[in-house]
């Protein structure tokens, strides 16, 4: 057992789904895995390994934000010896592009998190998707006629804003096109011990627009991007 995962060794497959919401881990088990077994409980965080199209696969729930997402992802790792990381989860966009229900691929995670900072002595690093992942969950997407961007989005500590702020405006001038808040630091720890990592995101809401999904909506479209990260498996 790790701090916060109560799995034994070999409970955990190789290839980890992370959604937020460990609600949306429950559904994901229950509506996509073969013979679901739950492994973890504690904080009410749950996982789940079953089996998709014969192959061996978990999702994990992670909470929300870099810290929490940063506790699972070093356990998984460290404790467990999980190769795959591919975080599923929404993400709110701020490009004129970028529709809602569609569904992004993050390139690469900019922050305004001190998170990296820490680490590297108060210089910038740049978190990046693994290039494999990437590519496959794109031709995947292709495939299905799913739309996907590949885009750069931003990882963020802050939720609610002031009114009157527009803190996205400096972002977008500079091509990314989303936020979200825990792509950077998955990108950075998978980087750290060398492990494969991607953050699948379906826009659930437009900042411009102020359009969101209604919650059947919001279902299949995330079904879309499910489909998208157990075909990596």
């Amino acid at each position: 057992m790790s701090i916060h995962i109560e799995a034994k060794q070999g409970d955990i497959a190789s290839f980890v789904l992370l959604p937020g919401d460990p609600l949306r881990a429950r559904f994901i088990a229950d509506n996509f895995f073969e013979n679901p077994v739950c492994y973890n409980q504690v904080r009410g965080m749950h996982g789940y390994t079953g089996t998709y199209k014969g192959n061996s696969v978990s999702v994990q729930g992670t909470g929300m934000g870099i810290p929490s997402i940063s506790i699972y992802a070093h356990e998984l790792i460290c404790d467990y010896d999980v190769k795959t990381l591919v975080r599923i989860g929404t993400c709110g966009s701020f490009s004129e592009d970028l529709k809602v229900r569609e569904v992004v691929l993050a390139q690469g995670a900019s922050t305004d998190s001190s998170f990296n900072k820490l680490k590297f002595n108060g210089m910038d690093y740049a978190p990046l998707a693994d290039f494999e992942l990437l590519c496959r969950a794109y031709d995947y997407a292709k495939q299905r006629g799913i739309k996907a961007w590949v885009a750069n989005v931003l990882t963020s500590d802050t939720f609610y804003y002031d009114d009157n702020s527009t803190p996205y405006d400096l972002w977008r001038t500079y091509g990314l096109m989303a936020v979200e808040m825990e792509a950077a630091a998955l990108y950075t720890i998978a980087a750290r011990f060398r492990r494969q990592a991607l953050a699948i995101l379906t826009v659930s809401n437009h900042l411009l627009t102020g359009e969101e999904l209604s919650s059947l909506a919001r279902q299949q479209s995330f079904n879309n991007m499910v489909e998208i990260a157990l075909a990596l498996a």
